[in-house]
């Protein structure tokens, strides 16, 4: 037979509303709470009967009953004390049990104590907490590449924490476009581009100089790309300054450029201004090389595009739209060569054609044109008589006798002498017969009074 200690079952008629509750608000599932729920219980129990013994839980989630009993078999030899119990002890319980017979015994969670309550409580926090940190983690882990908006909660040495609601994502200094400015409190979007599994919980990182998130806005702004009438091939990007981003369409009456644009160009507006005024070049894409180059560097006008290699081409601009085309400190030849993914060597085709036959054809084979070499020059230095030299007599002459000099001391004799010449030579002004109070100024007339009148 089976004895049972029939105690009052605890009856918590708010326990379903706060089951459900947690649920909602943690975002996770019914079950995993009242499991957690029921291993807080069982290590309660355990903890006020202070010896091992099978405890077992039964929650009804709709009434709201919980109920804690232990289950021990009856033997004649205890070997396992947590699931056995001896004849004569469950006898002391109900003296009908025989060996074999179940003894189960409801507890009453009245008498587990502050401490063994206080230990179910934190056992049932740390199991929701750890539930919900997997569940955070698995769902954005999914979203990787969506836009997300947030409101700047905290500025920390240049990184920005954003509140998304259920969690908080952190937007380094290195993903922020440089010009932007953020106070607390302030709304920004993002993309989000990683989430890391910490052991203080998942970190949520996004990104606004992230390629996709410039994608996401034009799937925002423009229905057509979001209903995928109108694709998105590429995008590159020089976060806060210049973006390109590539569009083509399978349906012949739609114009992917002119989607993207908008009524007088209200759409493309509403993205440039997402991004602090980036400038965006929308292409239409095509697989002709020649054609894409064409329109990747346009309004440059391309006169010729010469591949060289698989990963390397040769594009001669019209000299006037050189400058245009390789863009301030190079930026529009950098996007232009990711956008095509491949090298490119940009010439005018002045400077081109000035180049000789060779040079050219060394270029078209992918070698730079060699520089002109420069021999050389050796100057003639003539020998100087002393006699030659106006105003000076024979260096080291003694009565007309000439004696010989070493080189250096005649250069210095030399310079010397012309110096002494040069001073002869300059023309002395009397002071007395100067104008008083007046001044030579070099490019100057004297000075006279407007229109002839004296001064």
């Amino acid at each position: 037979m089976k004895a049972k200690n029939k105690n009052e079952n605890v009856k918590a008629l708010d326990i379903a509303a706060a089951l459900s509750s947690v649920t909602k608000e943690k975002s996770i599932s019914m079950d995993l709470v009242s499991d957690t729920l029921r291993d807080a219980l069982v290590t309660a129990a355990k903890r006020y009967l202070g010896k091992p013994t099978n405890v077992e839980v039964k929650v009804d989630k709709e009434k709201g009953l919980i109920e804690v009993y232990t289950r021990q078999t009856v033997v004649e030899a205890v070997v396992d004390p947590e699931k056995e119990i001896s004849v004569e002890e469950a006898r002391k319980a109900d003296p009908d049990l025989e060996v074999g017979d179940e003894l189960m015994q409801e507890l009453d969670m009245d008498r587990f104590g502050r401490s063994a309550i206080q230990t179910a409580k934190q056992v049932i926090v740390q199991r929701v907490r750890e539930a919900e940190r997997e569940k955070v983690f698995a769902d954005y882990s999914e979203r990787i590449g969506e836009l997300v908006t947030g409101t700047v909660q905290q500025i920390d040495k240049g990184n920005i924490l954003v509140n998304l609601g259920r969690t908080e994502a952190l937007l380094p200094y290195k993903e922020q476009i440089r010009k932007e400015r953020y106070r607390q409190g302030d709304p920004i979007r993002g993309c989000i581009v990683e989430v890391k599994n910490n052991p203080k919980g998942p970190q949520v990182i996004v990104s606004r100089t992230a390629p996709e998130f410039l994608a996401r806005l034009f799937e925002l702004e423009v229905p057509e790309i979001f209903d995928k009438t109108v694709k998105i091939v590429k995008v590159v990007r020089d976060p806060g300054f210049r973006s390109k981003i590539a569009v083509t369409t399978s349906d012949d009456r739609v114009d992917p450029v002119g989607a993207c644009v908008g009524m007088r160009g209200n759409r493309v507006q509403a993205i440039v201004r997402e991004l602090s005024n980036e400038r965006i070049d929308i292409i239409n894409w095509t697989e002709e090389l020649s054609l894409l180059v064409r329109r990747v560097f346009s309004p440059a006008e391309v006169k010729r595009v010469v591949p060289v290699t698989e990963k390397k081409i040769v594009v001669i601009i019209r000299e006037d739209d050189l400058a245009q085309a390789i863009g301030k400190e190079g930026q529009n030849i950098r996007l232009a060569s990711k956008m095509i993914e491949k090298d490119i060597d940009v010439y005018g085709d002045e400077e081109f054609a000035a180049f000789t036959e060779e040079e050219r054809t060394a270029i078209l084979a992918g070698l730079p044109p060699k520089p002109e070499s420069e021999e050389p020059k050796e100057v003639a230095v003539e020998a100087v008589e002393p006699e030659d030299l106006p105003g000076t007599d024979a260096p080291g002459a003694v009565g007309g006798a000439a004696t010989p000099v070493e080189p250096e001391s005649s250069i210095e004799s030399l310079v010397e002498n012309a110096v002494e010449a040069e001073s002869e030579s300059e023309i002395e002004i009397d002071p007395d017969k100067a104008a008083p109070g007046s001044e030579a100024v070099a490019g100057e007339e004297p000075a006279e009074g407007r229109d002839g009148e004296e001064a």
